[in-house]
């Protein structure tokens, strides 16, 4: 999958991610959300951070679902006999 399909919804200046770099800030994220001590506005803006890397995450994996799912009829297609009459 390209990364240009990652970044839909990004901003112009923003780089894209890649799943697993998105993966790795949205973990840092719910870590600091999960120890506590920040101030209400701190935690609205890092929910929404971690909302915005999750949909980056789910749209790398419906991506590479796709990709597979494409591959798999490929597959199945050139696995198929020919002529119905020949056994192999």
């Amino acid at each position: 999958m390209a990364k240009k399909d990652a970044g839909r919804g990004a901003g112009a200046d923003e780089p894209e991610l890649s799943y697993e770099e998105s993966r790795e800030e949205l973990n840092t994220v719910v870590r600091r959300l999960e120890s506590g001590g920040l101030s209400l506005k701190e935690s609205l803006a890092l929910w929404e951070r971690g909302e915005e890397l999750a949909r980056i995450c789910e749209r790398w994996l419906e991506g590479a679902r796709a990709t597979m799912a494409a591959a798999m009829d490929e597959r199945g297609k050139d696995d198929a006999p020919q002529d119905a009459d020949t056994p192999f």
